[in-house]
């Protein structure tokens, strides 16, 4: 589908309604004897029955065949996925990753999924799996869900269209997507290469922060959010699903596409959103506001997503990037473009980094000598977007991420030219 005809629904968390063949939806009940033009019916749930209204997610699917028409599930290799974080011994050290390469081989979305660093067990609904997907090829009749967790997905490099059994999100570096977990998709590669990074969250599903003393307005607006609206595949081929599982990749063989939904209501749906629309919050006075303020989605207790957009640096008499830190909390960081204001080098747009709990890190040195002497007029930090996957759980790294030619072994070099300054009493 040309991406001028990609329509999508506004609103976070909304009950949404949406038909792509005019009465496939029933009216005043979701489950009749007979469904509108020979559909099925069936129920996707994201939470318990019982889960307080405000929780509560599930959709009603009307499509040409239910999902259990597939064969039985067999396993697949996993290539670089994993789901037990336990390798290797996870170093208290700073990390940081050169920018993940583009396969030569022709490799899609799942084939090129590579684990760099989780935590929990989405058996027990806890904790995150951080991937890198570096692909070259769309999907052709093959589908892919988790059922470990959402799916956060923050392209870097080249569009992606994803056709999901909801509708289809057109998704750019600069945007991101979430897929709820179990919900079936495709992804394909309009721009050819393409590049980003993924947080697969196994506890409770992201939401919008609160505000607290903010008010009623600020950070992401709920009416930014884009769900899809109806679309089906009608295709009878051999196709086959890959699902995801306690850490570990199945496939099965299924007769048709399994993106036949062509009527659903519900309010558990994927969802897109543009970060340039984030309303950023900064001081106007002095200091450096804890980057919590740069909230875009949370999981409780879990896992935080945050970015660090183009603002405006007006705060007075202060030492105006990031400062020096060390931190209960676990960080991962992306480059989606541009340079981030702590690090003058070496932290590129595709690469990564990650301070665990308590690790030492701030600006590097020249950075800092920069910014202690630099005049205090206001400055338009432009062209730069960097976010912040910040977890409760320590985030172990795999083999593959410790191991890889990629991983900066000088990374620390960066801190050594902090010179001493202090001259005692005066």
């Amino acid at each position: 589908m040309p991406s001028s005809e990609v329509k999508y629904q506004s609103g976070f968390g909304n009950e949404f309604a949406t038909e792509a063949v005019p009465g496939a939806l029933p009216v005043g009940q979701n489950s009749p004897q007979k469904a509108p033009l020979g559909l099925y019916t069936e129920q996707l749930s994201g939470s318990a029955f019982t889960a307080p209204r405000a929780v509560n997610r599930r959709t009603w699917s009307y499509r040409i065949r239910p999902s259990v028409t597939h064969k039985p599930y067999v396993e697949h290799p996993g290539g670089l996925i994993r789901g037990v974080f336990d390798e290797l011994p996870t170093p208290p050290n700073q990390l940081r990753w050169d920018p993940f390469p583009i396969p030569s081989e022709p490799t899609d979305f799942v084939d090129g999924l590579i684990t760099i660093a989780g935590n929990g067990d989405p058996a027990a609904q806890s904790g995150v799996a951080i991937h890198i997907y570096a692909a070259n090829a769309s999907m052709q009749r093959r589908y892919f869900y988790t059922a470990d967790g959402e799916l956060l997905i923050v392209p870097q490099q080249g569009r992606t269209a994803i056709a999901t059994e909801l509708g289809i999100l057109e998704v750019k570096p600069g945007e991101i997507c979430v897929i709820p977990r179990g919900i079936k998709f495709r992804v394909d590669l309009p721009d050819g290469p393409s590049r980003g990074y993924v947080c697969e969250n196994s506890a409770a599903p992201f939401r919008l922060p609160e505000l607290g003393a903010i008010g009623a307005n600020g950070l992401a607006n709920a009416r930014d959010f884009l769900a899809p609206t109806a679309a089906y595949e009608d295709i009878d081929a051999e196709c086959h699903i890959v699902a995801k599982f306690l850490g570990r990749l199945w496939t099965a063989e299924i007769d048709h596409s399994p993106l036949d939904v062509v009527a659903w209501h519900g309010n558990y749906v994927p969802y897109k959103y543009d970060l340039a629309r984030f309303n950023c919050i900064n001081t106007v006075s002095f200091d450096h506001p804890d980057p919590s303020i740069y909230t875009v989605l949370t999981s409780p207790a879990n896992v935080d997503f945050a970015i660090f957009p183009p603002r405006w640096l007006v705060a007075e008499h202060t030492f105006r990037p990031p400062w020096f830190h060390r931190n209960l909390m676990n960080e991962f960081m992306g480059l989606i473009f541009g340079q981030y204001d702590a690090k003058a080098e070496g932290f590129l747009p595709g690469g990564a980094s990650l301070h665990n709990c308590m690790s030492g890190h701030g600006p590097d040195a020249e950075t800092y000598e920069r910014a202690s002497n630099a005049e205090l007029k206001p400055v338009y930090l432009a062209d730069t977007l960097a976010f912040m996957f910040e977890t409760q759980l320590v985030l172990r790294p795999t083999r593959f991420a410790m191991e890889s030619k990629i991983l900066q072994h000088e990374y620390y070099e960066c801190w050594q030219g902090l010179r001493k300054h202090f001259k005692g009493n005066v």
